[in-house]
């Protein structure tokens, strides 16, 4: 009855908040300019794939900040969304220690839990600075009641990680992907399919928006590109596009 409960309460809390996730991602789109993202892509790329034509090298520039964007504008609402689940399941918290997402208690433990996105979301030395951080919130924790069992657990909102490994301490924190991640800040294994449905809420409706801007934005660029990087014969002006991304003098 408690899972059913749950479900119904995510579905409301979704139908209610997923709106700014769309909302996000057209803001961010309205604000990019062509001059930063050709900054900060590598030209002789472009050159070595020999793209020749304007408006494919917008689509390919465009469509890479997108994926990146809405990564991370998802992943950061679906970090809202476990929060509340869990809240729901085991009256978690948004956590007040630094670079701690979550806090709750169950079976006498007190779980710290910092949430990814995916799987492989960070470099060796963002993982170092997540052991870090447990280690920090332990010496706190330990500093307000002596006697606590802290668990610190890397969540990830999809994939899966080593079945033999996933619940055996990667030597400072577990790492929980996937359905076994949602079980766990739920209590419900069948979560993690659960949640499909109600995610699409008005997914066409809000989709139908976030294109008319993509492709107003894409003719764009395409026009300024075309005005600033191509010569009188139509040709990109490989030179002027490299001096504008790397020249320092």
């Amino acid at each position: 009855m408690k899972n059913i409960e749950i479900i119904n309460e995510v579905e409301d809390y979704v139908r209610l908040n997923i709106g700014s996730f769309h909302k996000k991602r057209i803001e961010k789109l309205d604000k990019l300019k062509l001059k930063d993202v050709l900054k900060k892509k590598n030209p002789y790329l472009f050159k070595a794939k020999n793209v020749l034509i304007a408006n494919d090298m917008i689509l390919g520039i465009v469509d890479a900040f997108v994926s990146s964007s809405e990564e991370g504008i998802f992943g950061e609402w679906l970090e809202g969304l476990a929060i509340f689940v869990n809240e729901k399941a085991f009256k978690g918290r948004k956590s007040g220690i630094s670079g701690i997402d979550l806090e709750f208690d169950h079976e006498g433990i007190r779980n710290i839990v910092t949430i990814k996105s995916g799987p492989n979301w960070g470099n060796d030395s963002q993982i170092k600075k997540m052991v870090d951080n447990f280690n920090t919130a332990r010496k706190v924790l330990k500093t307000s009641g002596s006697s606590i069992n802290v668990k610190a657990v890397n969540g990830c909102c999809y994939g899966r990680s080593n079945p033999k490994t996933e619940y055996k301490s990667k030597g400072d924190y577990y790492k929980l992907c996937g359905q076994t991640f949602w079980e766990y800040v739920s209590g419900d294994k069948e979560l993690y399919k659960k949640l499909i449905v109600p995610i699409g809420f008005q997914a066409k409706e809000r989709n139908d928006e976030f294109i008319d801007s993509y492709s107003k934005m894409v003719n764009k660029f395409v026009a300024e590109f075309s005005i600033n990087y191509c010569k009188s014969d139509g040709s990109i002006d490989w030179e002027k596009l490299i001096e504008f991304n790397s020249k320092t003098y």
